[in-house]
């Protein structure tokens, strides 16, 4: 008998439920910051797949980031809307002067990390090759919108587009 037996297949979609969870828990935080703002100083980092075929980015932004793109929701953003019969988180952006809206599925979700308080949450299986993962792109400089109404008290400091491949964990070298 050996304690090295692989573990029995589950009959139960655990992994799945697990991913569910999480993703839950990523929108219920920018349901909350849609609802109330963001308060003290948290802020969202968002990774999405920018090649999912419901998301909609700028042209000039998906020729940029064709694969992965991440955002910062902090102080310039606007329209910020969770809609959970969609299936899609969509929000407001300046990017070069010029006022966005992304639409990104759930599904395209790749990760949430709110820096302020260390909660990070990595979704599905989304694999990045190691020459990628090494690669730091140019963050896209985002400029302040137009002051909507609905974005008072949110700061005045540009939105900014950033790569997590500094909170990525690497591998060890031996």
């Amino acid at each position: 008998m050996s304690d090295s037996a692989p573990p029995p297949e589950s009959l139960l979609p655990y992994d799945r439920w697990t991913e569910e969870a999480m993703r839950n828990v990523a929108l219920r935080a920018l349901e909350f910051a849609a609802r109330n703002g963001l308060p003290g100083e948290h802020h969202f980092y968002l990774t999405f797949r920018t090649d999912h075929p419901e998301t909609k980015v700028p042209g000039h932004l998906k020729a940029r980031y064709p694969q992965e793109m991440t955002i910062v929701l902090q102080h310039q953003f606007w329209d910020l809307k969770v809609d959970r019969g969609e299936q899609k988180v969509s929000v407001g952006l300046s990017f070069g002067g010029v006022a966005a809206t992304l639409v990104i599925p759930f599904a395209a979700l790749v990760a949430f990390w709110d820096p302020h308080v260390r909660v990070g949450l990595r979704f599905g299986d989304a694999v990045i090759p190691e020459a990628e993962a090494e690669a730091v792109p140019e963050p896209v400089e985002p400029e302040s919108p137009p002051a909507p109404e609905d974005s008072a008290g949110r700061g005045d400091a540009p939105a900014q587009v950033v790569s997590l491949d500094a909170f990525r964990r690497r591998p060890t070298k031996e």
